[in-house]
């Protein structure tokens, strides 16, 4: 396939206008200006041109396609069959791939399935993003996202889970560090769930086999409890205390010397929040994220889609809150495509668009480097090679390879 564009984002910030992509099976094997690409294509390939800009797929680094983004999601869960719930896992994994997103990370489900629906993508029997699947997450007996399947206590228990989702073929633990509000009854968002000893076997196990580690930590104590057990990505990371918010300097610095990602895991909807905690107390919410930016640490995009009011076409949406607070265009883009693939582990896989990298690509109208907006009007997206377009009738794959 050839794709020809009125710009290509080559590097961060950087176009190259009037470019064009060449790709082979699955993976890109040129790039470069128009005209010289156009001249190593064999004639019978096929021909994308569009006007508007090729830019890397969007990383989503934080879903449960479990969940289904409705007003009770556990419920729901709850509720379903695992072949029921899989085929709706299948429906929304489509939704994201229509809406730009080339690879998620999946941060916990039931049954392993997200783990088997990756396998289905993989094999291209069903159109989705790369679903990089953490299996079952790490949590205490009756603790936040217990009805997941993952309650463990003590150090062999969750030692034996971390293995059992390795087998499974999970890129990445999860450990419920901290309560969450989607679980009634369970630990609040600031309390801590697991003792040092058994936050440091996990993450011993884990990185023994060369998997990262996902800590959901909403709690001061658990963000500074996760920092020092050595885990690779913090979800959330909002500095909950039972009192209020606790923004932790040193532990801030201590994030950033290990060079530990942060995923906000913004809402699609985060303009609701005010209305949920409160104008000062949203704000104050928003502006730790804003102080970790200017601190340095490094954010990802995620979106926590399958949660209440995340559906799974939000990313785009979710992107707006960081032009909210300040950062540039330029660095948002990064932290949704080449700065989330190195978090995920597949920094020398996908993110960018450069020869030997997998064909991943979002085609859109318009130039999100001076319009974020422009990430919503989609024309194409190619997933691994294969080509899949919004608004068209064509095969469940798309078409073109």
């Amino acid at each position: 396939m050839l794709i020809t564009g009125g710009r290509v984002l080559v590097d961060s910030g950087t176009y190259l206008e009037d470019g064009a992509v060449l790709i082979e099976g699955d993976s890109i094997s040129a790039v470069g200006p128009r005209e010289q690409i156009v001249q190593q294509a064999a004639a019978d390939v096929p021909h994308f041109a569009f006007d508007g800009t090729v830019l890397p797929g969007l990383i989503d680094a934080h879903v449960h396609l479990a969940f289904d983004g409705g007003p009770d999601p556990v419920s729901t869960l709850q509720d379903s069959t695992d072949e029921v719930l899989f085929e709706d896992m299948r429906r929304r994994a489509e939704q994201l791939l229509l809406s730009g997103v080339t690879t998620a990370r999946d941060l916990g489900d039931r049954g392993g399935l997200a783990l088997r629906l990756a396998a289905e993508i993989n094999d291209r029997r069903t159109p989705g993003p790369r679903i990089v699947s953490a299996g079952t997450p790490a949590t205490t007996v009756g603790g936040h996202c217990h009805f997941l399947g993952g309650e463990v206590a003590g150090e062999a228990e969750i030692r034996d889970l971390v293995r059992r989702n390795l087998a499974a073929g999970a890129g990445v633990i999860k450990a419920m560090v901290t309560g969450g509000g989607l679980t009634k009854d369970g630990p609040k968002s600031h309390q801590s769930q697991f003792t040092a000893e058994e936050l440091t076997a996990l993450v011993d196990e884990a990185h023994m086999a060369g998997v990262p580690v996902a800590a959901h930590a909403h709690g001061a104590d658990g963000i500074t409890a996760a920092v020092e057990a050595g885990v690779d990505t913090i979800e959330h990371c909002t500095w909950m205390t039972s009192g209020g918010l606790d923004f932790r300097q040193d532990v801030v610095k201590q994030i950033i010397d290990r060079g530990i990602t942060v995923c906000p895991a913004v809402s699609p909807h985060w303009q609701m929040l005010p209305r949920i905690f409160g104008e000062e107390r949203a704000a104050a919410m928003f502006d730790l994220v804003r102080r970790m930016a200017d601190a340095g640490v490094r954010l990802v995009a995620g979106t926590d889609a399958g949660v209440q009011r995340a559906g799974f076409d939000g990313l785009v949406p979710a992107l707006s809150f960081y032009s909210h607070l300040g950062l540039a265009n330029v660095s948002i883009i990064d932290m949704a495509t080449s700065e989330a693939a190195t978090a995920l582990g597949l920094g020398s896989t996908t993110g960018r668009i450069a020869p030997g990298y997998r064909a991943d690509l979002l085609l859109v109208d318009g130039n999100p480097l001076s319009d974020l907006g422009a990430l919503k009007d989609v024309r194409a997206v190619f997933a691994s090679g294969l080509r899949h377009e919004p608004n068209a009738a064509a095969d469940p794959f798309g078409g073109s390879r």
